[in-house]
């Protein structure tokens, strides 16, 4: 008779010390990249780029995004999240010295700083994701969404900080070299509380098909891939249009605009804070068909509401909306820990397809209807979120926390 010796379980410290370490990763993340986004006006005056071009240019890191993520399961099915996300965040810190150091010479190192951004993102992204499904599992209970509301805090203080750093008149260079040296020197030591992504109790079995290609052939994992990719779409074009269409399409001014995304954005982190209990009280189904509809009658009063009021009000529900369903498809596709890796990033290749193909869809159409009535087809694609969310159910033998199970 033989017995097999399984790992202690992480103690609770340990437990709370991952979930400090990923609040940091998704924090981190955010902040890198908006950092990076705050300055794009002066790297575009600087470099005297037209919208095409400017475009042309920001392809790259949507190019890095998608070589990445499909990788980044394999790769951190070998090194683990932790190790990942450590390696990533190094790359991400030399992009953003090549970003600094190379945009005053030309467009080509801008790119090739902008494309090695975009890989690191990509892959530190599933990397964060894949360690928040692990916390999750510990804790017993949903909390993907406050993750992401982290990452939604560090975007909006990588931008407060990158409109001081305007307001005070520090270049680019300098601005994105200590961005750089923060993010090398703060984010490594603060994902080392990463707890393993998989222990001899959860891991496959020897000879068992878990690879990347095991994982493109899964119809679940292909359904919540585009059920994702939905809520990515009606997140990305807010993030690209909503400014836009208020001034264009509702008459505000520049300023309004500007307020308009901003409460968009605060509607978008509060709900994803307040999401766990949520779930935990009602299920992943329930919830996200609800906030999908929430998202729809927000877009409704946005696009045809009979003011500008109305019009931020719709902004407000189509962030609050919008907020659950990136957080709870990546926990979907995180359910079974020995397969979370791969599954993650192809849901993330799919979803991430919605932030390269979105902004060109919406502005083509809105050459041809106005970018204001474009917008109606965000609530097509959330009805169809909506239609295939029981995707999201969880198995009968993964964690009950939520309450989806039969």
């Amino acid at each position: 008779m033989t017995s097999t010796h399984l790992p202690a379980p992480p103690s609770p410290a340990q437990v709370r010390g991952a979930t400090r370490a990923t609040y940091a990763a998704f924090i981190g993340a955010g902040f890198a990249f908006a950092s990076w986004a705050a300055r794009i006006p002066q790297v575009r005056t600087r470099l005297d780029l037209d919208p095409a071009a400017l475009g042309l240019v920001l392809l790259a890191i949507a190019a890095g995004s998608v070589i990445a993520l499909p990788l980044s399961g394999p790769v951190i099915a070998r090194l683990g999240s932790r190790r990942t996300v450590i390696v990533m965040s190094g790359l991400l810190t030399v992009s953003l010295v090549v970003i600094a150091l190379g945009h005053p010479a030309g467009v080509v190192p801008l790119m090739v700083g902008l494309f090695l951004m975009g890989f690191a993102n990509g892959a530190w992204d599933v990397g964060m994701n894949v360690q928040g499904a692990v916390v999750e599992r510990h804790l017993g209970r949903a909390i993907m969404s406050r993750f992401h509301a982290g990452f939604s805090l560090g975007t909006v203080a990588g931008a407060l900080v990158g409109a001081a750093m305007v307001a005070l008149e520090v270049s680019v260079t300098a601005h994105l070299v200590g961005v750089a040296v923060l993010v090398g020197i703060a984010v490594p030591p603060a994902v080392r509380g990463f707890l393993p992504d998989v222990d001899e109790a959860t891991a496959p079995p020897e000879g068992s098909s878990g690879g990347i290609l095991a994982a493109w052939r899964e119809p679940r994992t292909l359904l919540i891939g585009l059920f994702v990719l939905a809520f990515a779409f009606a997140e990305g074009t807010a993030n690209d249009w909503i400014t836009v269409a208020l001034i264009d399409g509702h008459g505000t001014s520049e300023a309004l605009g500007a307020v308009g995304f901003a409460i968009f954005l605060i509607a978008m982190t509060g709900a994803r804070w307040i999401g766990p209990g949520l779930l935990h009280r009602h299920g992943r189904v329930a919830v996200v068909r609800l906030m999908a509809g929430l998202a729809v009658v927000g877009l409704v009063l946005f696009v045809f509401g009979p003011n500008a009021p109305v019009a931020v009000l719709g902004a407000l529900l189509w962030g609050a909306g919008t907020s659950l369903g990136f957080p709870v498809g990546m926990s979907a596709g995180a359910d079974d820990p020995a397969r979370a890796a791969t599954r993650v990033s192809v849901i993330a290749s799919i979803g991430y397809c919605a932030f390269l193909a979105g902004p060109p869809l919406i502005g083509f159409l809105g050459h041809q209807i106005t970018v204001l009535r474009a917008l109606t087809v965000v609530a097509v694609l959330l009805a169809v979120a909506t239609a295939i969310a029981g995707c999201l159910r969880e198995p009968a033998t993964s964690m009950q926390q939520s309450g989806d199970a039969p």
